[in-house]
């Protein structure tokens, strides 16, 4: 027969006096008997007598007087001397530069304060509460002002503004709060808040060193600011007019241009006049691509004039390293191009740029497309493009 130790039961069995009929149990130990053994211990954890730290209870929103007492106890001593305890070993560690961990005791010290300031204790007169609210005031202030200083070295710039203006509405003429305020928003490149916050705060001290010295690199960088400012502005309008000049010389030379979908990378090499971009009367200059299909080769020529001659730059390009048959001579190759309505058109070696771009031909993304083929395989070659561009 089992005895009461070997029952797995969270209550004692009680005897039977006569009965056939089991003890119900209360409904409280029905409810534990539906919990897990993570839960029992987490609801232990609750409990005065078993927990390990006020900060695990409270999980859920019920009444617990036992926990209220004991939090009572938690902090010996009125608001203020517990705050003032807070703000002194945040600024034990501000001297060790522990910025999040001197933050965290400021912010315990606020916390403290802000339950209290403002409610008037009964058991106080009129004259001992209104002291005891001031230093309460006043130590809410510095702690705002403390935490601030840790923000601005662990650069939370918004957070170090956003306590030095709960400093500034406890007491309106404090200088550090002015000055680290302006510190965050000069590093936030705010140039017009921090100069307002150093204006501010040299109205209240006139001979503040560190405001001085602080509003003059506001200054300063704020005169950077507009010289770069005025400089790009200058630089879009002077981009500006040279588009409008280099369409209105193309226009007047009745070269026609068109972009595609996927323009080629070409870095820096555009349509340019030269040398005053800004004068219609320069001369143009193109980016020319010189294709060699029968041999799917090619050569880039970044800027072609257009009072230039393909031949001129033949000159210089040919023999081609590659032309082992000695196919591409100057006289013994021929040019084409392709026509704005979609056919070829061939071009005069000695004939200006200028003359053929004014011609049916057009430039897609500012690019000159001339292929160069031998006189031997031009009439397949030509045959075979037709076909092509009739697709």
């Amino acid at each position: 027969m089992a005895t009461t130790e070997d029952v797995s039961l969270p209550f004692p069995v009680l005897p039977n006096h006569g009965s056939s009929t089991t003890p119900t149990p209360p409904p409280q130990m029905e409810s534990v008997r539906s919990r897990t053994a993570d839960e029992l211990v987490e609801m232990m954890g609750r409990t005065p007598l078993f927990m390990t730290s006020i900060d695990q209870a409270g999980a859920e929103d019920e009444e617990n007087d036992a926990l209220d007492a004991l939090r009572a106890l938690q902090y010996d001593g009125t608001p203020a001397e517990n705050a003032q305890s807070f703000k002194e070993q945040g600024n034990e560690l501000v001297q060790v530069k522990k910025w999040s961990d001197a933050k965290e005791f400021y912010s315990k010290g606020i916390a403290v304060l802000s339950k209290k300031i403002g409610q008037k204790r009964e058991s106080q007169d009129d004259g001992v509460a209104s002291v005891e609210r001031a230093k309460e005031l006043r130590l809410e202030e510095t702690c705002y002002v403390n935490r601030a200083l840790c923000s601005l070295e662990l650069r939370n710039y918004r957070s170090t503004t956003l306590d030095c203006r709960s400093a500034l509405r406890l007491n309106a003429k404090n200088i550090k709060a002015f000055y680290r305020s302006a510190q965050a928003l000069f590093a936030l490149d705010k140039l017009g808040e921090a100069s307002d916050a150093c204006t501010h705060g040299l109205a209240v001290d006139a001979g503040n060193a560190a405001l001085k010295d602080l509003s003059i690199k506001i200054t300063t960088r704020a005169m950077q600011v507009k010289a770069e400012d005025d400089r790009n502005r200058i630089q879009a309008l002077t981009l500006q007019r040279q588009k409008f000049t280099l369409a209105a010389a193309l226009k007047a030379r009745n070269i026609k241009t068109r972009k595609s979908p996927q323009p080629p990378e070409m870095e820096d090499a555009t349509i340019h006049l030269a040398p005053d971009p800004l004068s219609p009367e320069s001369t143009l200059q193109f980016p020319v691509i010189l294709l060699y299909p029968m041999h799917a080769q090619s050569d880039f020529i970044k800027s072609f004039a257009e009072t230039d001659t393909v031949s001129m730059h033949l000159d210089y390009i040919f023999p081609l390293p590659w032309d082992e048959k000695h196919e591409y001579l100057a006289n013994q190759v021929e040019l084409y191009m392709e026509t704005a309505s979609g056919g070829l058109v061939k071009v005069g070696k000695n004939v200006s740029l200028l003359k053929t771009l004014s011609s049916d031909v057009e430039i897609v993304d500012e690019l000159v497309r001339i292929n160069v083929v031998p006189k031997g395989l031009s009439r397949r070659w030509v045959d075979e493009m037709r076909q092509r561009l009739k697709k």
